[in-house]
């Protein structure tokens, strides 16, 4: 059964002392996630929420209609001129994003501490 998808966002200070916009989110990504995701995405103030990281170390599951709601979601910010890192992605979604060309719109990185370090 597909549990329901969270999201959250939280700010940070990257090393570097820029603010960061965390969404972190937690549950299956599937195509009901489509409010969680492009939702809380499309909620940021895109004016100062310039460098934004995708928190997956929750996520269970993500099938390939959540992939295109990630994709879609990193096209909108792409488009926005802002710079997207995700991090906490399983091994296997790592290969899977990378496949499928995630990598172009997003960095991926292990962890949260990573990812903001190469900001």
């Amino acid at each position: 059964m597909q549990s329901e998808t969270k999201a959250r966002v939280d700010q940070l200070t990257s090393p570097a002392g820029h603010p960061v916009t965390a969404l972190r989110f937690e549950g299956d990504i599937a195509s009901t996630s489509k409010e969680a995701v492009l939702g809380s995405y499309q909620s940021l103030p895109k004016a100062t929420a310039k460098l934004v990281l995708l928190d997956f170390t929750k996520v269970d599951y993500i099938n390939s209609s959540g992939i295109a709601l990630v994709i879609q979601m990193l096209i909108e910010a792409a488009n926005s001129g802002q710079k997207v890192y995700a991090f906490g992605l399983s091994p296997h979604f790592t290969k899977v994003f990378t496949m499928v060309g995630i990598t172009k719109y997003a960095g991926l990185f292990p962890s949260q501490a990573d990812a903001l370090a190469a900001l």
